[in-house]
């Protein structure tokens, strides 16, 4: 199984839509194109929307760890959203809802931001 990224930019957010499976295989062409979306969109925030991510790995969340510890570094916020229950359990077990509010889908996650007109 390979893995889809689709990147969107609302205003200030960038909203990063994965679909498939990320691991040790894939995690570094997603962290490429998220810091490449992130500097060359001048995005202030992600949304992280995995509704359609079926499998993740400690590679996916060492991923989705440097890009929040980017955008904090920016002054920025990411959140999650449309988790599945697999991919929940991960976050939940490495603790990482802790640092990143969870949504239940991307309308919530953009109002959370303050960004919806």
């Amino acid at each position: 199984m390979s893995l889809q990224v689709e990147l969107e930019h609302y205003r200030n957010v960038l909203i990063v839509r994965l679909r498939g499976e990320l691991d040790h295989h894939t995690a570094d062409v997603v962290r490429f194109k998220m810091e490449e979306a992130i500097l060359r969109g001048n995005s202030d925030h992600v949304i992280l929307s995995l509704k359609e991510l079926l499998f993740m790995d400690s590679s996916g969340l060492g991923v989705i760890l440097g890009r929040y510890k980017q955008l904090k570094a920016r002054g920025g916020k990411m959140v999650v959203c449309d988790v599945n229950q697999s991919v929940y359990r991960l976050f939940e077990l490495s603790g990482l809802f802790k640092i990143l509010p969870i949504h239940d889908n991307e309308r919530l996650a953009l109002t959370s931001l303050e960004v919806v007109s």
